[in-house]
């Protein structure tokens, strides 16, 4: 049994989407190589998706029931996959709004005075990215120099105190034939299996 406690969580608002394939292969591998695992779809939550009044402390929102579990799910796990499309070389807005109502100030960073630097409070953690683009990779990386990943990246998980977030690449999604888009699917059990 292995003692890595593993957040898949489905970024795709289509719970027939190939990402969702993606996602179940991975939790499935995992699962049976004796992993801890836990899969959050957020097409399946219910919250809010504005974060209304940002992160001014005079307004309090409230932490709906799904928020609270997803915090939860993320204080308790070592590891977190993320996997979702790229659309409009972004993520879905369904993501980018879990993202807003759940890292919040006091539960994954804190500000700290005469600093532009953050109190890291999910040191630690380590992560892998799953992206589907209809995009070569060369021409999301280099032409639109990865923004969607480096939002999460850089601008969330490393922020927040991931110590190292890795990053899958399934592009052209729809011009591949079912073969290529199984051996993108084998690629993620692999991962799976290595909790990786």
């Amino acid at each position: 049994m292995q003692n890595k406690k593993i957040l898949i969580i489905l970024g795709h608002p289509n719970p027939n989407s190939y990402c969702a394939k993606l996602a179940d292969s991975y939790f499935r591998s995992a699962k049976s190589s004796g992993f801890e695992i836990q899969f959050l779809k957020l097409n399946e939550l219910n919250f809010d998706y504005n974060l209304k009044f940002g992160y001014d402390k005079t307004f309090k929102q409230e932490l709906e029931p799904d928020i609270l579990m997803s915090q939860s799910l993320i204080q308790n796990a070592d590891h977190f996959v993320f996997v979702y499309p790229s659309w409009w070389a972004s993520m879905p807005a369904i993501l980018k709004a879990w993202i807003d109502r759940v890292f919040l100030p006091g539960f994954a960073f804190s500000y700290q005075k005469r600093s532009p630097l953050p109190k890291q409070l999910l040191k630690g953690k380590t992560a892998r990215i799953i992206i589907t683009m209809d995009a070569p990779t060369w021409y999301y990386k280099w032409f639109n120099r990865s923004p969607g990943v480096q939002l999460l990246k850089q601008g969330t998980l490393e922020f927040c105190g991931f110590k190292q977030v890795k990053v899958t690449y399934f592009d052209q999604i729809r011009f591949r034939n079912l073969e290529k888009l199984n051996q993108f699917i084998i690629k993620t059990e692999k991962l799976g299996a290595m909790g990786a």
